[in-house]
């Protein structure tokens, strides 16, 4: 009976190692995963902001701000070539083919296609290969957090 007790502790030692190595990686893998814990996970919701309140973050903010500008930026080509996309194969598809279920299907594929696409095309002519982008989300919010609570 006792070579099977260690035998037996031997293997849960082993599997043991074995999952808290995996979970050590996975943990790793997925710390982006906290950032947006702190913009989906509040108590209580931020404020709504306008174009004017980043603007006046982008003013104050010398290192984000900018950052923030061209997230924005890239927001707005990926949003353009999700329209693009869109439209392109959703009429290619009704052209041809004059399916209404084909060309909602291709509606929606053409359109993530094009976000896709519109992001990559944003990456690599505005850089933001440079930094990592929500690291300027994060900072607006924590800035448009502490604005609004001075307002309260």
């Amino acid at each position: 009976m006792g070579a099977e007790d260690s035998s037996s502790s031997d293997w849960n030692s082993f599997w043991s190692s074995k999952w808290d190595t995996y979970k050590s990686h996975w943990r790793e893998r997925l710390e982006y995963l906290d950032k947006y814990k702190k913009i989906y996970a509040r108590d209580k919701p931020l404020p709504k902001w306008s174009d004017a309140d980043v603007e006046e973050f982008v003013q104050s903010d010398p290192v984000y701000g900018p950052q923030l500008q061209l997230t924005r930026q890239a927001a707005k080509i990926s949003a353009a070539g999700s329209l693009i996309g869109a439209v392109s194969t959703a009429g290619v598809t009704l052209k041809y083919s004059k399916s209404g279920i084909g060309t909602l299907l291709s509606l929606g594929a053409g359109a993530a296609i094009g976000w896709v696409f519109g992001k990559e095309v944003a990456n690599h002519t505005l850089q933001l290969y440079k930094f990592d982008p929500m690291n300027s989300q994060i900072k607006f919010f924590d800035w448009w957090e502490k604005k609004t609570e001075d307002r309260s």
